[in-house]
């Protein structure tokens, strides 16, 4: 099994970043077998494509406007991911369904996708999650592990050694 988790966001853009946050707690606080990828893929758009081809498995975590509160985390399955190309400003708002639609139109979709989102309360200008992201960090990395762990993942707890 060939599994990628990819944090998407920007992490000057409050909320925006949560994915990447997420990653990293991840990476600090969890021990994860070798067939598992951690990425933060950041604001890195089409650059992405490269790391999806031959994946059997992809999890993105991300901020996702579901039209819910926020801070409400959210799972979409397979291609209920959104992926076109929208109207963009710059080239540094392609995001996670541009980089998708450019997958599909060069094959190189994973069997598997997943996207566990969370409601964004605010993408100003920032690096500090709102307090709303913030307490609900948790529950947004208990459904990623739990994710992982219906395909079939082991993931453990950093051990910690005692004094």
């Amino acid at each position: 099994m060939n599994i990628a988790v990819f944090g998407i966001g920007n992490i000057l853009l409050s909320d925006d970043g949560v994915g990447v946050h997420a990653i990293n707690k991840l990476k600090n606080e969890y021990e994860f077998p070798s067939s598992v990828e951690l990425i933060d893929g950041g604001t890195k758009g089409l650059d992405l494509l490269p790391l999806l081809e031959g994946r059997d498995k992809v999890l993105f975590v991300d901020a996702a406007n579901f039209k819910k509160e926020p801070g409400t985390v959210d799972t979409v399955i397979g291609d209920n991911i959104p992926a076109f190309l929208s109207q963009k400003l710059s080239v540094h708002q392609i995001g996670l369904p541009d980089m998708l639609f450019a997958a599909r139109l060069m094959g190189v979709t994973p069997p598997e996708m997943c996207l566990i989102g969370i409601q964004p309360k605010s993408m100003e200008t920032g690096t500090e999650l709102s307090e709303a992201v913030s307490i609900k960090m948790k529950d947004l990395v208990e459904k990623v592990l739990q994710k992982l762990k219906e395909w079939g993942v082991d993931v453990r707890p950093w051990k910690t050694e005692s004094l």
